[in-house]
């Protein structure tokens, strides 16, 4: 790896979508992404394989892998996150894991607005993942979940006296929620995570990151509520104790 150029190859498996990206000589290289809510597991590695030889890179000249870690879909994360380790083991380099929340503001341009940014990822229960970030996409304040029950009344008290931009596929829950009181203001993509912004991040991060330093995430998953489904007793024991 040269000093500014890290060889990095990004997953996402997080929401109702999936992608992989390859960051290679200081720019992306390659990109697969597909819409949808199920079937990420048989999709991702043909993705993976599509851009690695798009990129003309083979695994021996990453210098790292990096993953979304959440929060999301439980499935969707155990999906990314072990494709990443799993890979991440026979290449021999590291993962460096991003917040789903920091895919999605990264992917919002600068220019689209100087207000603040509010993420919110779709929960599937009607609620909301809510972080918000100000103008130059750096989180502010801590991430949360957001019950449906509640989401109207939070929501409203985010936007008083002043004006917040929205992104994330749990657009459409905030505005259902706030009915006839949502600003017109309150709009912005509506994307789940690409694995291309995860690229770019760990790109930012890569120097420090290979050093040593604390920048980035684990590969653990980020939850900000219990999952829908329970495991059993014996495979929530191995779960629970994965890296």
């Amino acid at each position: 790896m040269s000093a500014s150029s890290p060889s990095i190859l990004a997953l996402d498996c997080s929401a109702s979508a999936c992608s992989a990206a390859l960051w290679r000589r200081g720019a992306l290289a390659a990109r697969e992404f597909a819409a949808m809510g199920r079937g990420q597991a048989e999709a991702l590695m043909p993705m993976v394989e599509t851009v690695m030889e798009a990129g003309g890179a083979g695994y021996r000249d990453l210098d790292l892998v990096a993953v979304t870690v959440g929060p999301g879909s439980f499935t969707g994360l155990r999906i990314g996150l072990a494709a990443a380790r799993g890979l991440a083991l026979a290449a021999g380099v590291p993962v460096l894991g991003v917040t789903s929340f920091a895919a999605i503001a990264a992917a919002v341009p600068a220019a689209a607005g100087p207000e603040p940014l509010a993420v919110a990822i779709d929960d599937r229960r009607g609620g909301v993942y809510w972080q918000e970030f100000d103008a130059a996409r750096r989180p502010v304040g801590e991430a949360r979940a957001v019950a449906a029950d509640d989401l109207a009344g939070f929501v409203a008290a985010r936007l008083r006296g002043r004006s917040l931009r929205l992104a994330g596929d749990g657009a459409k829950s905030v505005r259902a929620a706030l009915g006839s009181d949502a600003p017109a203001a309150l709009t912005g993509p509506e994307a789940p995570p690409d694995a291309a912004a995860v690229a770019g991040l760990a790109a930012a991060l890569a120097v420090d990151f290979l050093a040593g330093r604390p920048v980035g995430l684990p590969p653990v998953p980020l939850y900000l509520r219990p999952p829908d489904v329970s495991l059993p007793p014996a495979a929530r024991g191995t779960a629970d104790s994965a890296p």
